[in-house]
């Protein structure tokens, strides 16, 4: 056995330990959680079959009418997806099943996937008694749940392309990839899909946090929040903060990268520093801009202006200035997270290519536009989905520390706040006192909503016309 033999065996042997040791640690120190996790667990598959009579009981007792309409449209949504699928997998040389076989399974599992959104709301979106945006949303709601049970069906079923190779990227057992992602697909299940659908389920209850009683009322909160003024405004707030965050930032770090990517001494010190603020969290961040911005001479922008100007902005009190406030402490704060990645990519641009458009009579603006910008579109991608998300859910904490959502907007807030973006509404709706917690339930829905269409239409739109370099 050679040396480097030797040497693998070896790592291998010290890592099985390790994690045997680690696992050992854990499970002694985390016991008492553990237990209570695995008694969680035996009680929830212990009523299995009691949810199971139950369910059974409810489709014996409900009446045909509503029944049959959300079996019609799950079956219309699964055979539609099933019949593009089935053509986009021929077109593309992969292996099918036949056209008839596929289209029963797609209406058939629609059929019965969308049950899945219909029990929850006990079909009330097909009753007579429904209001007609009741109906609307209950359609696509249904529709949704089965498309979303066909499309992993679809991904089993569907063969690899002819034009790839047999071992070329794929393991030899076609199972050994879903054993090996079974842990995390269990952890996914209880630590995320499960709670997921207890927050539908709690949107569907009329509740007052903390008190218990609830009653069920349908889609009423979904359909109250799209009449809500307050709602629609923190809604119309949260898309132009995240438009001014997203292209703030990754404007402003490729402008620094480029800086920051030319061959100077103590380059290494420079890039650490640019990369500082993201090593903070939040709520640091706006704390530095709460003291940058604070109003009167205390506020180190303010004693500089009036230094200067003679003026002194109410920074945190006009509506304008403190939307720009938070955007300002966002871009800061995410700043360095795409700094670090634009970059990584200059760094990957060859420099024959901008060598050879020199020698071509292209100028430095032109190599920049031609080239590297070109190049860097797989960062931009990923940095935009990422920017994207962070402006949705990681700007809570700068606007808690600075604005608490406001100022306010209209006749004592009737209107909402400046700066009340939609998790911060949320968070708000949800763990005051009296609040309406179905309510915050539904905006969790939306909100989970509106950034998973999101970051599809930006796949669907932009990542196709994006080239990764082999």
């Amino acid at each position: 056995m050679g040396l480097d033999e030797r040497l693998q065996t070896f790592s291998t042997r010290a890592i099985a330990v390790f994690v045997a040791v680690f696992s050992a640690w854990f499970i002694l120190a985390e016991r008492e959680g553990l237990l209570r996790f695995l008694l969680w667990l035996l009680e929830s598959l212990s009523a299995a079959p009691r949810s199971l009579e139950a369910l059974i009981n409810y489709y014996l007792s409900l009446p045909a009418e509503p029944l049959v309409l959300s079996l019609g449209v799950g079956g219309l949504a699964g055979g539609a997806v099933s019949y593009l699928i089935w053509q986009n997998a021929r077109r593309d040389g992969r292996r099918t099943p036949n056209w008839l076989m596929g289209m029963a399974l797609g209406i058939g599992v629609g059929m019965l996937g969308a049950q899945i959104a219909a029990a929850a709301t006990q079909h009330c979106t097909y009753k007579s008694e429904a209001a007609p945006a009741e109906t609307v949303l209950g359609v696509f709601l249904t529709a949704l749940t089965a498309i979303a049970v066909l499309l992993p069906l679809w991904t089993l079923l569907l063969g690899r392309r002819r034009v790839e190779q047999a071992g070329s990227g794929y393991f030899r057992n076609r199972w050994l990839g879903y054993v090996l992602l079974a842990p995390t697909l269990l952890s996914l299940l209880v630590f995320l899909y499960y709670p997921s659908v207890q927050m539908f389920n709690m949107s569907l209850m009329a509740r007052r946090f903390p008190i218990r009683t609830e009653r069920f009322v349908c889609l009423g909160n979904y359909i109250s929040l799209l009449n809500d003024i307050i709602y629609q405004n923190s809604l119309l707030t949260t898309f132009l903060i995240t438009i001014f965050v997203v292209a703030g930032s990754m404007v402003t770090a490729l402008a620094i990268a480029v800086l920051a990517s030319q061959k100077v001494r103590g380059a290494g010190v420079y890039r650490t520093l640019l990369i500082f603020p993201f090593a903070l969290s939040p709520v640091v961040s706006a704390a530095v801009f709460q003291a940058m911005f604070r109003e009167g001479g205390s506020g180190l922008i303010n004693y500089v202006l009036d230094l200067t100007f003679g003026i002194q902005p109410a920074w945190l009190r006009d509506a304008m200035l403190a939307r720009l406030v938070v955007v300002f402490a966002a871009i800061w704060n995410i700043l360095g997270f795409n700094i670090i990645f634009y970059v990584a990519g200059l760094q990957n641009v060859p420099r024959d290519l901008q060598e050879a458009a020199a020698i071509d009579g292209a100028n430095r603006v032109q190599r920049f536009f031609r080239i590297v910008l070109p190049m860097l579109a797989p960062y931009t991608f990923f940095l935009l989905v990422t920017n994207v998300t962070y402006a949705f859910y990681g700007i809570y904490g700068a606007i808690d520390m600075l604005t608490q959502g406001g100022p306010p907007l209209g006749a004592a807030g009737a209107l909402g706040g400046a700066t009340n973006m939609l998790i911060y509404k949320l968070y708000e709706d949800g763990f005051r006192p009296g609040a309406p917690i179905g309510s915050a339930a539904a905006q969790a829905v939306y909100l989970f909503s509106i950034v998973a269409a999101l970051t599809v239409l930006q796949f669907r739109t932009i990542e196709r016309n994006i080239t990764y370099g082999g």
